[in-house]
């Protein structure tokens, strides 16, 4: 149930009961999996699961390893070596049945922009198979989740960037999927489209949907999803709540300091060398596990505002990348 209103429902195989849907298994394994370009290794002997009815999101930077992922779990790309099992069916063996399973809302806009909003939904509602006497509700019921009632019949080119995003999600939806992948479901948007987008894919747990989502904003993951998987090089480097990948690898608050780069580069070597953690952060550096910082070292580094740890915090420190 999201904003009230029901994920329309099929008879589809999306609908049915797959091997997937049994109590405590994965809605997706991946074993072992590598996927290499040349000599480049996209995805390095990946392991990853998402259990049933989870919101995972996936982190980290660029070239870490993610897009190819998610292009592997719908066969778009077919891994070297690995497993992959996508709601009980090996991929890509079985990828037509698990495709049939799943929504998935590319990172490109790939909509038929001379369709309306309405038609656009109607043709991925027959090419899913709903049948002809649901489909009519359920494209009406994605509109409506979608918030394009009103937009129902503009054609898909005058829609804005958000209500074009919006239009991605529900037509991922619009045969009612066990499984959801999001790949930067909210790249470039503004802030205020970015939280429109928040409220319609956090409503998609309370619906049992399992979802995978590829972000590279640190406060989307932070907010949506109950666990977090870091990836660097082609590997999941971390894996756990927010709360507890903070708490393992960030500590509880960080001390910020501001000043010219030799005093930030003085400041982040004296901190180095007593044992502790510092990150850039535009023009300040922090430090992390400020809450055990000696008085000494602390009275050494001079004025730090204190603020709570962060994901952010723990991706930086982890992958040694900036957020973009």
């Amino acid at each position: 149930m999201v904003h009230g209103m029901p994920l329309p429902r099929t008879e589809t195989l999306a609908t049915t009961t797959g091997p997937g849907d049994q109590p405590g298994e994965s809605a997706i394994s991946m074993r072992n999996v590598v996927k290499r370009y040349g000599e480049v290794a996209a995805v390095d002997g990946l392991d990853l699961d998402v259990p049933v009815g989870v919101c995972l999101g996936l982190l980290g930077p660029n070239g870490a390893g993610k897009s190819t992922t998610m292009r592997m779990l719908t066969a778009q790309s077919i891994a070297d070596t690995g497993r992959i099992n996508v709601l009980g069916y090996d991929v890509p063996r079985a990828s037509k049945q698990a495709r049939a399973a799943m929504g998935v809302v590319p990172q490109e806009d790939n909509l038929d922009t001379e369709l309306t909003a309405r038609q656009n939904l109607a043709v991925f509602a027959r090419l899913y198979r709903v049948p002809a006497r649901r489909r009519r509700a359920a494209v009406e019921q994605a509109l409506a989740l979608a918030r394009l009632n009103d937009r129902a019949d503009t054609v898909t080119e005058k829609l804005s960037g958000g209500m074009r995003r919006r239009l991605l999600i529900a037509r991922a939806l619009v045969h009612r999927p066990r499984l959801v992948l999001l790949d930067e479901p909210t790249v470039g948007l503004d802030p205020q489209v970015r939280q429109e987008l928040w409220s319609l894919i956090a409503g998609l747990g309370a619906d049992g949907v399992t979802v995978l989502m590829s972000t590279h904003y640190i406060e989307e993951a932070e907010r949506l999803a109950q666990d977090v998987a870091i990836m660097s090089r082609g590997r999941v480097i971390a894996r756990d709540t927010p709360a507890r990948l903070i708490d393992a690898h960030a500590g509880r608050t960080a001390a910020e300091y501001y000043g010219p780069p030799p005093k930030l580069a003085e400041i982040a070597a004296r901190a180095e060398a007593a044992g502790f953690t510092t990150r850039r952060t535009g023009p300040s550096v922090s430090v992390l596990r400020a809450e055990n910082m000696p008085a000494e070292l602390d009275d050494r580094l001079g004025i730090g505002v204190r603020r709570a740890a962060t994901l952010e915090d723990v991706f930086v420190a982890l992958t040694g990348e900036r957020v973009e």
